[in-house]
């Protein structure tokens, strides 16, 4: 089941990004921002409300219990690393096309897997490795296609900014499971898009709105509401997959970023990116290096 929750969220996850490159063009990032998670929020406020009024929930995926402090710090601590990977996540996809962003992101499984090695003394083994190093042939060949649009992989801070969303995204892959072996899911869920929005409050107020007319304008789309909505979906499935006990944040990891070929899909279709081909071959290295990493976690 929580295999099958995995790629519901990855498909998700790919209308997601669609929505959210759609937003993002022409537009000021951190206003956007900082609608999806009041909009996210405000998904899962009467889910809070109604948890704590009574027991018309209990029992069900969606009650949310109450928490002390000392539960709440921990999901303060994903807020800001979530935020953190979106901050720049945000920034390089308003830069750069769909189709480049959405394989860099596909490679998080294998930061994921590096991650769990450090952090949980986790071996690779040969088809892991195998998985790992199609990944990296996959961006190598991935900055030769940037090149052709005039993007330098080694210079150009917005993939800096993408390939440092992919790092603090895997971050917060290793801590869900953390967090999903101790806490309900949409405990967690309801509350850091809650402490969101307060940390985006003085981001908003001190960054943008002083210098707002100096830099790209706010415009409204309707798109932005539709982010939070597929971004919740997405979350509520993936969080609920690993809080299976037999789940595998690695596989988890590895099936969401499966989203790319969705992505991929709609970059070219609706936002009429050039070198399709050549990212096509990029894309088809990421997705088997993926399927290394998933014969090799079974």
């Amino acid at each position: 089941m929580w295999l099958l929750l995995a790629f519901l969220s990855a498909a998700l996850l790919g209308f997601y990004d669609t929505f959210k490159k759609k937003s993002l063009n022409g537009n000021a990032v951190l206003p956007v921002l900082f609608l999806n998670t009041l909009f996210s929020s405000l998904i899962f406020v009467p889910f809070i409300l109604i948890s704590a009024s009574g027991d018309t929930l209990s029992g069900t995926l969606f009650e949310v219990p109450v928490a002390d402090w000392e539960v709440h710090k921990f999901i303060i601590i994903k807020s800001l690393i979530v935020l953190t990977s979106w901050i720049f996540g945000y920034f390089g996809m308003k830069h750069l096309p769909l189709t480049i962003v959405g394989p860099i992101n596909a490679t998080r499984p294998v930061i994921v897997l590096l991650g769990a090695m450090l952090l949980f003394a986790e071996r690779l083994n040969i088809y892991q490795w195998a998985g790992v190093t199609l990944a990296v042939i996959s961006f190598l060949m991935l900055s030769r296609s940037g090149k052709k649009e005039g993007i330098d992989f080694k210079h150009d801070k917005w993939i800096y900014f993408i390939v440092l969303s992919a790092l603090t995204g895997a971050m917060s892959g290793l801590y869900d499971k953390y967090l999903m072996n101790k806490l309900p899911p949409m405990l967690v869920q309801s509350w850091y898009n809650i402490y969101q929005v307060f940390i985006m409050c003085p981001i908003i107020l001190l960054l943008w709105y002083p210098k707002r007319k100096e830099t790209t304008p706010f415009r409204w789309d309707w798109t932005i509401i539709l982010i939070s909505v597929f971004l919740s979906a997405a979350d509520f499935a993936y969080l609920y997959a690993l809080s299976y006990e037999d789940s595998m944040i690695s596989i988890v990891s590895m099936v969401r970023r499966g989203s790319v070929v969705v992505s991929f899909i709609f970059g070219a279709i609706l936002f009429r990116e050039k070198n399709l081909k050549s990212k096509a071959l990029d894309l088809l290295l990421v997705l088997a290096g993926m399927v290394f990493l998933y014969i090799g976690s079974r």
